[in-house]
Formats: C-alpha cells, structure tokens, sequence
C-alpha cells in the first residue's frame, strides 16, 4: 500500500474488511515469532509502557484478543478497573486488568494464550456483520474513544487491534534488543497510521520522506510543503505514539512548521 512514489496520505484507503482480517492474523503471528524468541532474562525487562515488563505487556496482549472471543470479560475488566484504578482513565484502568488477571502465569504459558486467543479473536471479530460493527459504539465503556477517527468497534477491529499489536512488539523488541523483523502486512500498519494522521491535520503543508520496508513517501496537507520531515517508518510511528525516541527524525523548514511536526500524535 505504502509506495515509494510522493502520494497524499489522505487518500489511502481505509483498511478492507477481508484485508484487515489477514494483516491482523499475520501481526498475531509476527508477535508470536517475537515472543518465541526471547530468552528468560528478557521477561522481565521494562517497556516504555510506564510501569510493564514485557511479561506485563504480553499479558495485556493476550487479553485483547481473549476479549473478541469472550466480550463478557470486555466489560467485566472495565468495570473492575473503574472500581481499583478510579485514577486512571477507563481504558488504562480495564488495561491494568488485563494485566493483573495473569500476573502468575508463566511467560511459556502466556505464549500459549496467545497462540490460542490470538485465531480466536480475529475468528470471532469476522464472525460479526461489518453494519453491527460499524454501529456498536467504544465510547460507553471508554469515553476516550470519542477522540478516534471512528468511534465503533469497526475501526477497533479493522485498524486498532492490529496497530496496537504492532507497537507492542516494537516495544518488546526495543526492550530486549531483538530485531524487529518487517513483513509486507507491516505497511498497511504503518499507512493507517499516516491515514488516521491525515485526517485530523490542521499543519501546513509537510512532506513525509520515511524509509524503511514499512516506509514511503507521502504529503500531510496540500500545497508547496512548508516542512520536509525525514525518518525510518519505525522511528516516526513511534514518535506520533508519543514513545521515547529512538532513531532520528530530521526536519527542515520554518522553525513554527517543523514545531508542528514534532508535536504531532496519533492514537496507538
């Protein structure tokens, strides 16, 4: 999808249905080669997830796609978190939970859960009518999905769960040192990212140069670009997710034009 030709981000197509459902099985398994190939002393090793381990975020991965497949824990979980975490937004409250609800499972065995949660969830999201999807509302357990491009549980399965597979094992492997190994499903990750950013850009002008074999090169805006931003796709996906950075993201152009690129972020 992501081409190596100078294209408006805007006009990348929303991810397909019958498309969504085999980037997402392919990102399950992405993860499940990342996670079978850490050692032990890699589990317990920080995340830039404040306060998780990559046992911890592997946890809360496992019971995202435990959730497709048994939504009765969906709500279960959010209402649990509003009554123990009544600090933290709702989400990152029924996240907590995730994470809490197998805090003494093995890391061999979490690997497990996922290889049979992860077929499961994607079976159960194609299971359901794209127009049900499309009119059932995230915002009533998590009033922050009202800030999404689409507030439904269409865009959570066709966009969101994979994204946030995605950067969690970017995350995993930042945290260990592997190497993150890029596929073809890896750019309609990375292009609905740049879509979603299109969509709410009130910037000027800006060319995106990313490289990389999830990158391409793209305009935020229209006109002459103001600001010409340039990066491996990996480093500017987690710059707009708002992670520490890593890599280097250059910019040239007025110094208010490049302010604007830098602050900008994306919901991961």
């Amino acid at each position: 999808m992501v081409t190596t030709t100078r294209a408006a981000a805007l006009d990348i197509p929303r991810t397909h249905p019958v498309r969504a459902r085999a980037v997402n099985a392919a990102e399950v398994r992405a993860m499940l080669a990342a996670l079978g190939g850490l050692a032990p002393a890699d589990w317990p090793r920080a995340t830039a997830c404040e306060d998780w381990t990559v046992r911890d975020l592997t946890a809360h991965v496992v019971g995202q796609y435990e959730e497709l497949a048994r939504p009765w824990l969906l709500v279960g979980r959010t209402l649990r978190g509003r009554r123990r975490y009544p600090r933290l937004m709702p989400l990152a409250a029924h996240n907590q939970c995730q994470v809490d609800a197998r805090r003494s499972v093995p890391p061999h065995v979490l690997v497990g859960l996922l290889t049979r949660f992860g077929p499961q969830g994607v079976r159960a999201v194609e299971r359901m009518p794209v127009a049900v999807r499309r009119r059932m509302r995230l915002s009533p357990l998590f009033p922050e999905s009202k800030e999404l491009p689409e507030d439904s549980m269409d865009y959570l399965a066709r966009v969101l769960l994979t994204r946030d597979t995605w950067m969690h094992r970017v995350d995993i492997c930042d945290a260990t040192g592997h190497e993150l190994v890029l596929r073809e499903h890896d750019r309609e990750v990375v292009g609905q990212v740049l879509l979603d950013l299109a969509l709410r850009w009130t910037g000027p002008p800006t060319f995106l140069d990313l490289s990389g074999p999830a990158g391409g090169r793209w305009m935020l805006g229209r006109g002459t670009p103001a600001v010409a931003a340039e990066a491996d796709a990996v480093t500017m996906m987690r710059h707009l997710s708002g992670r520490p950075p890593r890599g280097t993201l250059e910019c040239q152009g007025a110094p208010d034009a490049q302010a604007v690129v830098m602050a900008a972020r994306v919901i991961f």
